[in-house]
């Protein structure tokens, strides 16, 4: 047998060997966490987590006037009852859900708040608008957050001192200071500020949602700056000369020679930014924002099962990073292959 097939017998076994450490030593750390589950005092509901997902309510219309119902028409997929009122004045209302059920009759006397119909309908529950919210959030921050680390990170690396020296400024204060005090600073300073003068000129308020979006992308845009950056000045300066030396301009060089190669360079970072922005968008919640963890949060006053819907937090947390992970290497193998 020659030494290459001796060698790959070799590693073979110590894959085998090493993926069966790996197996028991998982599977020891879930059954302590059962055996843990099991010697505290405490009920286990997870039959009651999928409402909080989605659910079947039941939806009540009712009379906003006090009258004598006067008519109940019944077409083909719309129930239109008419009410006349104390002064002779006609008021309708329709329904086009299915299986609605009526609750009054045709000249019963009803009073305002008195239900007319009822039905049944399945609605998005709050994990599931919480998480909704959590990817929508990112997904901004992150575009914008992306834009301004470019641009940052070319002002970086300028020979004009203005750019550089707003750019390093920038950066240092961003990456200086915690993310939580930026969203306060954005939230409580910044969005009293602007509302206020918008307030005075009679525009519309800006909602709490785009501060928190405003701190996470010049949160985020701090550390796509030095990334950037990195990922330039990582690039070999021969390249630049010798596209200089073509004729190109610094933007040319910059645009179709340096960055593309960059660019390849700092997606792994990148992605391991886009994924701790996801798991810090958990902070909006202290500005009122109802994103995953503060959606997990009301639920977990209201039904009082922490440890069910913490988990089930965690796990929508996991399969989002761990979704944007996997488009990233995919990405990052089509550029690499390309």
């Amino acid at each position: 047998m020659s030494s290459s097939s001796l060698l790959k017998k070799k590693q073979n076994r110590s894959f085998v060997f090493w993926g069966i450490i790996f197996f028991i030593v998982i599977s020891f750390c879930i059954g302590g966490l059962y055996y843990c589950t099991l010697k505290i005092d405490y009920t286990w509901r997870w039959y009651r987590v999928p409402q909080y997902f989605y659910y079947n309510s039941e939806t009540k219309i009712e009379s906003e006037n006090t009258g004598i119902v006067d008519l109940i028409n019944k077409k083909d997929t719309e129930i239109v009852i008419t009410i006349i009122d104390d002064n002779g004045e006609v008021h309708q209302y329709s329904c086009l859900e299915k299986n609605v059920h009526i609750e009054i009759a045709k000249g019963d006397y009803v009073f305002k708040g008195d239900i007319l119909l009822t039905y049944n309908k399945w609605k998005v529950g709050i994990l599931l608008q919480g998480l909704w919210l959590t990817l929508k959030v990112s997904i901004i921050a992150s575009l914008f957050g992306m834009v301004i680390g470019i641009f940052t990170g070319f002002a970086r690396i300028s020979s004009n001192p203005a750019f550089k020296w707003f750019a390093i400024t920038y950066i240092e204060i961003i990456r200086g200071s915690p993310l939580l005090v930026q969203i306060f600073i954005w939230y409580f300073v910044l969005g009293t500020l602007i509302n206020t003068l918008l307030t005075q000129y009679g525009l519309l308020l800006i909602p709490p949602l785009w501060f928190g979006i405003a701190s996470l992308a010049t949160f985020t845009g701090a550390y796509v700056a030095e990334i950037v950056r990195a990922g330039i000045q990582s690039i070999n300066k021969g390249q630049t000369e010798a596209s200089r030396s073509l004729g190109m301009t610094y933007v040319q060089s910059m645009t179709y020679i340096i960055f593309p190669q960059a660019f390849r360079r700092i997606i792994p970072p990148l992605a391991g930014q886009f994924i701790s922005l996801v798991k810090d968008s958990s902070l909006l919640g202290i500005i009122a924002i109802r994103e995953l963890t503060k959606a997990t949060r009301e639920v977990v006053t209201t039904s009082l099962q922490p440890f069910e819907l913490w988990f089930v937090c965690a796990i929508l947390y996991l399969v989002l990073t761990f979704t944007l992970s996997m488009l990233l290497q995919y990405l990052e193998k089509r550029m690499i292959n390309s």
